[in-house]
């Protein structure tokens, strides 16, 4: 595979260990992409300018722990396009896109060729998953805009929909400005949430989401941009 002109910069979320640094360096070679490694529990670095992409290893970060790493990326990185590598499967997959606003999806069993050319999508505001994940998540985003997804537990449509955006790692500032509301109308929302799913904070409202809508709850913003993209 032939290196390509630089694309911009894309950190590895993983432990250190010399295979994360063979994969980092066969990544800058192949994509001609600045590449560094990070570890799951650091603060991300803020990059001056250019693409940027975080891939996040799997193996180090798990489902349940994705939506709280998120919620501590620096304000700069908060629109950076997330993607995620060594996963198990479809339902691994479909977990974790239900926990985080992913981009892309990388499975244990990709070729080092394939996460190169997914790297240079995702830096070009393309999505990056198989086709038949991509296909699943159009028939959720279907199911979704029919209203197919029946309120649960007397939850209105709004409500699901914070539930959603909730599931997907967002702040309650992320979720008033993609409602187009005010945050104290959102933590309102949240109070009548926790209050009929019978929860007392986020991480009990996430246990309970998991437990009850499972991946099946769709990321809104992923299903959006499912209209732009074809899957490969």
């Amino acid at each position: 595979m032939s290196q390509e002109k630089s694309t911009g910069t894309v950190y590895v979320v993983t432990e250190r260990s010399p295979q994360a640094q063979l994969f980092a360096e066969y990544l800058n070679k192949h994509t001609g992409c600045q590449i560094s490694i990070h570890s799951p529990h650091a603060t991300l670095p803020i990059s001056a300018s250019g693409n940027m992409l975080i891939l996040i290893d799997s193996d180090h970060i798990g489902v349940d722990a994705l939506p709280e790493w998120q919620d501590k990326l620096p304000d700069a990185l908060t629109k950076t396009p997330l993607a995620a590598f060594n996963i198990h499967d479809m339902d691994h997959a479909l977990e974790a896109l239900s926990c985080a606003q992913l981009k892309g999806v990388f499975y244990r069993n990709e070729s080092l060729e394939v996460i190169c050319k997914g790297i240079h999508a995702l830096l070009e505001g393309e999505l990056w998953m198989s086709r038949d994940l991509m296909a699943r998540l159009i028939l959720f985003y279907r199911k979704y805009q029919s209203n197919a997804f029946r309120p649960a537990c007397g939850l209105t449509n709004r409500e699901m929909e914070i539930i959603s955006l909730l599931s997907a790692g967002s702040s309650n500032q992320q979720i008033a400005e993609k409602l187009f509301v005010s945050e104290h109308t959102v933590k309102s929302h949240l109070y009548n949430i926790f209050r009929k799913i019978n929860v007392h904070n986020r991480i009990q409202a996430l246990n309970w989401i998991h437990q009850n809508l499972g991946p099946i709850l769709p990321n809104i913003e992923t299903a959006r941009s499912l209209q732009r993209h074809r899957p490969r």
